[in-house]
């Protein structure tokens, strides 16, 4: 592609500078597309939580719970044995990508099963179901279980499966839902809570967007919605929004954060499009009103992208509170349309977006919060990658004003996703790819 941007950090410091747009592409970044493959062959194993379940006689989550059959096992203090058996199961050929190692002490173990068993499968399941029955077989032969024991001990570690789809209850998680559970073909890394990717990226709003980004348009990819000339349009978005290409956001930011509104951020949006030249006059109407053109219109989506989450920091980051981020994300569109005439991000997408999770997440159909949101959802879905970064980075400001922390839904997986470079800070993994 023609198209030529600089890749700042999180902290405004210049790292990659003249990169082809391509470059950035999920098709061609190297540490994209180790994000994506790691994030399909990695498992989080809570060791601390099988103990505990084992011990309390709860089995598959709330409500289940048989004292009788209550069992106290060393689980932590043996996670080394556990740990190396598990490996030795779940690989393949000596010396090959498998990697599982014990996190705080043996409370968690990061699992991440060799790339053959991820190939080989029509799904991406595999790090979920050979993590859990590789727990369950260790378990048996570090302390020496027999046919009266083991179902409650698989019941500790998978939950209520195969009753329900999923590991209801258990203690094995993957940052990716179910297959059953996405809401069309390619929403799979869509379909990623926005508190999980707050949690990984240790509540670093920036590389928490970045991070969200990547999944998001990624599944735009797989989904067939960047073909053609729409190729362009997600990557730039992808750049400027996601990736702070020519340092818009953390500029914009900085510039807005002490005193900024959602429409101080607006004005230098526009102004920097002006000066850019991506933007200019065009008709001037009776009563003054200067309408605005647009010379790519592309570029212009990508910095209205750029200003959606620079609007999302200043106010979510001056309440240190999620809960604006809906109105904001309407918001400051519905203003960059009245300033200009021209369409906001995602062509009006972003703000029809807005509204209805604004109804789901606050009003009379609310309590959940924007954290427990991804884009699978029916209604966040509909914008092609540009709105859900804004929810997970106002998430990472969050103060812990939500009903559903971070630190309540996503522990496990912040601590073992979050022990990964690459997820943990996405932003210079992107640029040390190109």
């Amino acid at each position: 592609m023609a198209d030529k941007i600089d890749l700042y950090s999180d902290r405004g410091a210049k790292l990659k500078g003249d990169v082809d747009l391509g470059a950035i592409s999920p098709l061609r970044n190297k540490a994209i597309k180790k994000i994506v493959h790691d994030t399909k062959r990695t498992a989080a194993v809570d060791l601390a939580g099988i103990e505990k379940a084992l011990a309390q006689g709860r089995f598959g989550g709330k409500g289940r719970q048989v004292p009788a059959k209550a069992m106290n096992f060393d689980v932590v203090k043996n996670a080394d044995k556990i740990v190396a058996k598990v490996a030795d199961l779940i690989k393949v050929d000596a010396g090959d990508d498998t990697n599982v190692k014990p996190l705080n002490g043996g409370k968690q173990v990061l699992v991440q099963i060799p790339s053959a068993r991820i190939e080989v499968g029509a799904e991406y399941v595999a790090s979920l179901t050979c993590a859990s029955m590789a727990t369950v077989q260790a378990m048996i032969e570090v302390f020496d279980l027999n046919m009266f024991n083991v179902p409650e001990v698989k019941a500790a570690i998978m939950g209520q499966y195969p009753q329900t789809m999923d590991l209801a209850g258990g203690h094995v998680k993957s940052i990716l839902e179910i297959p059953q559970k996405d809401e069309g073909l390619g929403h799979s890394l869509r379909n990623i809570m926005a508190n999980h990717l707050a949690a990984i990226t240790k509540k670093n709003a920036m590389n928490t967007a970045a991070l969200s980004g990547i999944y998001e348009q990624a599944g735009v990819f797989e989904m067939g919605n960047a073909l053609g000339m729409f190729e362009r349009n997600q990557l730039l978005g992808l750049a400027y929004q996601n990736l702070n290409a020519n340092n818009i956001v953390y500029g914009t930011t900085k510039a807005n954060g002490a005193t900024g509104t959602i429409g101080t951020v607006m004005h230098s949006i526009v102004e920097r499009g002006i000066e850019d030249g991506v933007i200019a006059p065009d008709k001037k109407m009776g009563s003054g009103y200067q309408m605005y053109k647009a010379n790519d219109v592309s570029l212009w989506n990508a910095y209205c992208a750029a200003g959606t989450l620079a609007a999302n920091l200043v106010n979510c980051g001056a309440g240190r509170s999620p809960q604006h981020t809906s109105s904001t994300l309407l918001y400051f569109n519905d203003l960059i349309e009245k300033e200009t005439g021209l369409p906001g991000c995602d062509w009006g997408k972003v703000q029809g977006t807005a509204v209805g999770f604004s109804f789901f997440s606050h009003s009379i159909y609310g309590g959940g919060g924007p954290g427990v949101f991804n884009g699978n959802h029916v209604v966040t879905r509909h914008s092609r990658g540009f709105a859900i970064p804004c929810v997970a980075a106002s998430v990472s400001l969050d103060a812990g004003v939500q009903m559903f922390t971070p630190e309540m839904t996503s522990g496990l997986v912040g601590e073992t996703f979050g022990s990964v470079e690459e997820f943990r800070e996405p932003i210079k993994a992107v640029a040390g790819a190109v």
